[in-house]
């Protein structure tokens, strides 16, 4: 038997082989905030790394439960941190593929007798080797439907959770109450759960900062007064239900292109730099939001614009728009005086 008790390995050597740093960063590059996120799996990324060392000198291999529970709010970044973890088990050698599979109910349950197995296992075929990811898990379970068979595709998700934890990793995702109380229905589902993480949603700062990233993505900007409509849309649109985080900012930063492209079209016959990545005011303001906003806001009409019309819009919006002009007018005069 070798003896390694005076052995040293270079660990830096060892994160580049792995490419810990680098899939670590990527994670923090592509994902705005989630501070506890990024520390839970930097904390699972330790404990494999330090597995894999201790197997270099010559100790026990130690596979830790890798199936983890993802819950919190649509758009908070759950398939994005599923990608980069199973990048980083196969980088560690933990997984032979890498590969994510995303998969819902729709298919892994089938309505007739018999018809669950084969989609179920066609599914975890496909997974095999990499991450399956089931979103919106807890509608696998419908205890006051007796015809219904996705118990019969938990089972199956139970023996390959046990039998093939090498070559795969679960992950269940969905919001946090349904998903307690799918874990409760089945105590061998959750035992076998070694990870759960929370995703927060995000806060006012950090979706303004996943929007510049995403127009500085596309090449465009907003101007420094459609950045503060930006603001007052999202206070607006986190009132309304559905509000679905980064995927909702990411909706309403295309619609904002769209706008872009169809009033540069109507107004302009030569276009320049600017006109071609200036967000402006008008490319959000338009937006039908505002108007139920008008409801939610107190606005303070104005007896004459006429005076000071400068004051109450954004040089760029011609007073003459219809036929929302007086809705412009006012909802940017709040904007302004609050």
């Amino acid at each position: 038997m070798i003896d390694t008790t005076n052995q040293k390995i270079d660990i830096r050597e060892l994160k580049k082989i792995y490419k810990i740093k680098e899939s670590l960063s990527k994670l923090d590059d592509e994902l705005i905030g989630l501070d506890s996120v990024k520390q839970r799996i930097t904390e699972i990324t330790a404990i494999l790394f330090i597995d894999k060392i201790r197997q270099d000198f010559g100790l026990s291999k130690y596979y830790p439960g890798l199936h983890m529970s993802f819950t919190g709010s649509p758009g908070t970044g759950k398939s994005t941190v599923a990608s980069r973890m199973s990048e980083l088990l196969q980088n560690l050698g933990y997984l032979t593929r890498g590969h994510l599979v995303a998969a819902s109910r729709d298919d892994l349950v089938a309505q007739f007798v018999g018809q669950t197995a084969p989609k179920t296992r066609e599914v975890l075929d496909k997974a095999m080797g990499g991450v399956l990811l089931i979103d919106e898990a807890y509608y696998l379970y419908k205890p006051n439907n007796e015809k219904d068979y996705g118990s019969e595709a938990i089972e199956m998700l139970l023996q390959v959770m046990e039998n093939n934890r090498t070559d795969l990793v679960l992950i269940f995702a969905g919001y946090s109450e349904p998903m307690k109380t799918f874990y409760k229905s089945n105590p061998g589902l959750s035992s076998r759960v070694a990870h759960h993480i929370d995703f927060p949603d995000y806060n006012r700062s950090e979706l303004i900062l996943i929007a510049k990233k995403l127009f500085q993505e596309r090449q465009y900007r907003m101007t420094f007064y459609a950045e503060e409509i930006f603001l007052r849309y999202l206070d607006l649109r986190r009132q309304l239900p559905l509000f679905a985080n980064a995927r909702s900012v990411k909706n309403i930063v295309s619609r904002a292109c769209f706008r872009l492209a169809s009033r540069v079209m109507r107004q302009t016959d030569v276009f320049t730099y600017k006109s071609l990545v200036d967000i402006t005011p008008r490319d959000l303001i338009l937006s039908t939001l505002f108007a139920k906003g008008m409801k939610i806001y107190k606005l303070t009409k104005t007896k004459d614009t006429s005076d000071n019309l400068s004051y109450y819009t954004y040089p760029g919006i011609n007073n003459s728009f219809s036929p929302n002009t007086n809705h412009v007018m006012f909802a940017w005069k709040n904007f302004v005086k609050n």
